[in-house]
């Protein structure tokens, strides 16, 4: 709990600093989320999940650079994860902090903006569980480093992501806006294993997915 405060508190800093320069707009912002979890397992085969739907939430401050370009920092709160495509219950269920900056284009189209934009996230996990059904869960533990034997028996992931986002929508004269989001993790979700067998290899995951949000310019 004390290290979710803190990151909250971090990202709001940010935020606002943002938000002091000249001509800066905020942005609150809110959709749902649907992910993916993919890679490779420790025999080099495929290991991906199923789509599992999540939410955000948040806030982007943007910034003019120039005639219709900006740059979007934002702050944002985050579900994502993956279903489990061999058992129908069971799900891996991931909470974020997260930090994109976006690099926006919106030239006018209409009354309103068409909405272009790219750029790199940064996030910090605050919670996860494993789901095995409607009863049973275990908490996800963060480390960045651990034994073959504590990894096989334990749900341990690394706290820290990365990656890039892609955005494209509109929005009307009012202010208000809809939003297509992609999302692509770049960070292997799995932490270094020591004394794995060497007929095995480190074991990788990456979050994925896609989002629609709805936001106001304020």
């Amino acid at each position: 709990m004390k290290k979710t405060i803190l990151t909250g508190l971090f990202a709001a800093g940010i935020l606002f600093t943002a938000s002091a320069q000249t001509g800066a707009r905020v942005i609150g912002r809110a959709g749902v989320n649907f992910t993916n979890i993919t890679g490779k397992d420790a025999y080099d085969d495929k290991d991906n999940g199923k789509l599992k739907t999540g939410f955000h939430i948040g806030a982007d401050v943007e910034i003019p650079l120039a005639d219709e370009f900006f740059i979007q920092p934002g702050v944002l709160f985050s579900t994502k994860g993956a279903k489990s495509k061999d058992f129908e219950d069971a799900s891996i269920n991931l909470s974020y902090v997260e930090i994109p900056v976006s690099f926006m284009y919106k030239p006018v189209l209409g009354n309103g903006r068409l909405i272009l934009g790219a750029g790199p996230y940064a996030g910090f996990a605050v919670g996860g569980k494993v789901k095995f059904d409607s009863d049973t869960d275990s908490d996800i533990e963060f480390k960045n480093k651990v034994s073959a034997e504590e990894y096989e028996n334990s749900y341990i992931l690394r706290r820290m992501d990365f990656g890039a986002n892609i955005m494209a929508g509109y929005e009307m004269a009012s202010g208000l806006s809809f939003q297509l989001n992609s999302q692509f993790g770049l960070a292997n979700l799995i932490p270094d294993i020591t004394g794995l067998s060497s007929e095995l290899q480190q074991p990788k995951a990456n979050n994925t997915g896609f989002g629609v949000s709805v936001g106001y310019r304020f």
